[in-house]
């Protein structure tokens, strides 16, 4: 069949129009898609799936999608470079979502590589978001604010996707904004060391250790962590005996002096609750108000044949400062409960405790990257910083220790980095720490 040139020409046109239109219908094409934005992995042969979905969008803009492709060793990465200002504050921020992901931290993330102006890398590594926050309509947000360092004039950025088979991640919304520097976030951290001895009653010792709140209150202290049971302590009372209703007695007693001076307190007491005893540590508030409880999940066998039941969680609490865990004592022996507090975002755990393993308390503070507020009657009374020193120590002769900590204050190793975003992203896997 004879067609003419111009008619020929009409069906090349029309030919290339329906490809166009089919590729544009296909949610994993990225033929119409003008992105900055490459596909990168170490080795093909672990090439997770890539494409750009305009099925999955954030905020209407297409995403970039990763998938595990029935690979379990799958790891590759979106990636594109920024231009920024030498010394100056940026914001980065990427939303996501996922599909059939068990480990989030582990196998979804983003990295910061900075760069100078001929591609030689600058500083750290950087991980930012410990944690993936929450944000609008299922998607969570990755999300930290660096001061570039001297020399870098790019950053590299990647959006990680691996070890997940039959996982699909999408990210949009990935950008690097000029922001103001980081303000400290500043909080003023107190323990007293002090044991009551051979008192006669729960009464007594809160009057002891009345003296040393105030103290702790005239230095303007933020919060403050008194020791285990102090409502037993000298006393000769069993568990049972010493324990009380929260609210109840000593609540109000270190709630009227919580509201005093305008500072948390935090205290171990014993716990009654119908047939049951908890060894429990309480959290006052500002207004004097019981801000929240935590049971000792940790028991040692003393304990449990005194007649005390074990907790079976480990709350966290929003402060006007930040997030804090509570943790008493036998539970510094275990990683899981210092580990839980600060999965679930603790910046600073609270840790009544009668006496213990001083290696053990540096320990959960390095392992974790938090401060450890230690208030004890035969260990170190004291505040350990994020490398597991004490910052500042009680003792019989000043038995109040306060120091000032900046929460926003990071905490950079040699050959590490930034070690807190590091953690979730490192750490052993759930099946392979699995019984």
């Amino acid at each position: 069949m004879y067609f003419s040139r111009s008619h020929a020409n009409t069906q090349i046109c029309y030919l290339a129009l329906m490809l166009i239109a089919l590729s544009c219908s296909n949610p994993k094409s990225s033929a119409s898609f003008d992105t900055d934005w490459e596909f990168q992995s170490l080795r093909s042969e672990i090439d997770p799936g890539h494409w750009i979905s305009k099925e999955v969008q954030f905020e209407g803009t297409p995403t970039l999608v990763l998938s595990g492709d029935n690979k379990e060793y799958a790891n590759g990465s979106w990636t594109r470079t920024y231009d920024v200002n030498s010394e100056q504050y940026y914001e980065f921020t990427s939303y996501f979502k996922s599909e059939n992901v068990d480990e989030i931290d582990r196998s979804v993330l983003s990295r910061i590589i900075w760069l100078t102006d001929d591609n030689k890398q600058v500083a750290f590594i950087e991980f930012p978001g410990l944690r993936a926050k929450q944000a609008n309509d299922d998607w969570k947000v990755i999300q930290q604010t660096y001061q570039v360092p001297s020399g870098a004039t790019k950053a590299k950025i990647d959006l990680i996707y691996r070890w997940a088979d039959q996982g699909t991640v999408y990210f949009g919304g990935t950008s690097l904004k000029e922001t103001d520097a980081i303000k400290p976030r500043l909080v003023r951290l107190a323990a007293i060391h002090h044991r009551p001895r051979q008192t006669t009653s729960s009464n007594e010792n809160l009057e002891q250790f009345k003296s040393y709140i105030e103290m702790a209150g005239e230095q303007n202290a933020d919060i403050v962590c008194l020791p285990e049971g102090i409502t037993i302590v000298g006393t000769q009372k069993s568990y049972v005996e010493a324990s009380e209703s929260i609210p109840g007695p000593t609540t109000k007693f270190l709630g009227q002096l919580a509201q005093k001076y305008q500072m948390y307190i935090v205290a171990g007491i014993l716990e009654r609750e119908g047939a049951v005893v908890y060894n429990t540590a309480v959290l006052m508030d500002r207004a004097g108000q019981l801000a929240g409880k935590y049971r000792k999940v940790s028991l040692p066998r003393e304990e449990i044949e005194g007649g005390v039941t074990p907790g079976d969680s480990f709350p966290v609490f929003d402060t006007d400062f930040g997030k804090i865990g509570m943790m008493i004592c036998w539970d510094v022996s275990f990683p899981e409960p210092a580990r839980t507090l600060s999965s679930k975002g603790a910046e600073i755990i609270f840790m009544p405790i009668w006496g213990g393993n001083l290696t053990l308390s540096k320990a959960r503070a390095i392992e974790n990257q938090i401060y450890l507020v230690s208030s004890t009657y035969d260990m170190k009374t004291g505040v350990f910083d994020k490398t597991g020193e004490l910052l500042v120590e009680g003792t019989e002769e000043n038995p109040v220790a306060v120091v000032e900590v900046d929460l926003n204050q990071r905490e950079l190793w040699d050959w590490l980095g930034e070690f807190k975003n590091r953690i979730p992203r490192e750490m052993p896997s759930k099946k392979s720490t699995s019984i």
